[in-house]
């Protein structure tokens, strides 16, 4: 792959994960909850789901579901039904994000499980990803290369940027010392995971 494709890619990658979503929405509020050191879990997640629809993409199957509307369907209503449940469960939540009282109540692994589930259950990233891959590749050259680079720089950039939107929200959160506004960011939050519920659900194939 050439330099110059792989740095417009990179550029694209960013914007990518840039772009607000259920992992940002996520990545923000488990900064605020838990900081930066037990997010790594959640970030770790992502990540995971993140290589899964790249693996799928890179295997043909991306392909299939971008041009099933069943098979698109089924997964974009698994992923609704888990965000207006983890939306719910942010909305009722009314622990101490600051003092940070329940740290232990949620495990590492419980948040990276979580964290899979919510990349796994959005299926437009599997289609943006089998739309964005085909710009990047030269069909003249081995496949499975230029895959596995654009795999793993969009896997890294990602993890990144959800590092960094955690590192930012844990350190607002030292400045937060109300419960009473933490019981508010935790609706806000609920509610923003509902909204891109209800994003997902008005989403077309």
């Amino acid at each position: 792959m050439d330099t110059h494709v792989w740095l417009a890619y990179v550029v694209t990658a960013i914007v990518f994960s840039l772009a607000p979503g259920s992992g940002t929405v996520n990545s923000i509020s488990n900064g605020l909850s838990y900081g930066t050191r037990k997010s790594l879990a959640s970030i770790v997640g992502l990540q995971l789901g993140l290589m899964i629809h790249i693996t799928l993409v890179g295997a043909g199957i991306g392909a299939l579901v971008a041009q099933s509307a069943l098979a698109f369907s089924i997964i974009k209503w698994v992923g609704v039904v888990y965000l207006v449940w983890l939306g719910i469960q942010k909305w009722r939540d009314r622990s101490s994000m600051v003092a940070q009282q329940n740290v232990t109540d949620m495990s590492g692994w419980t948040l990276m499980r979580k964290a899979v589930l919510i990349n796994l259950t959005n299926p437009k990233s599997i289609v943006f990803l089998v739309a964005l891959f085909p710009q990047f590749l030269n069909p003249s050259e081995p496949q499975m290369p230029q895959l596995l680079v654009l795999g793993i720089t969009t896997v890294i950039i990602d993890g990144i940027v959800m590092l960094g939107y955690t590192s930012l929200a844990a350190q607002m959160g030292r400045f937060i010392r109300s419960d009473r506004v933490m019981g508010r960011i935790n609706k806000v939050f609920g509610g923003m995971f509902m909204g891109c519920g209800a994003l997902l659900a008005a989403a077309k194939a």
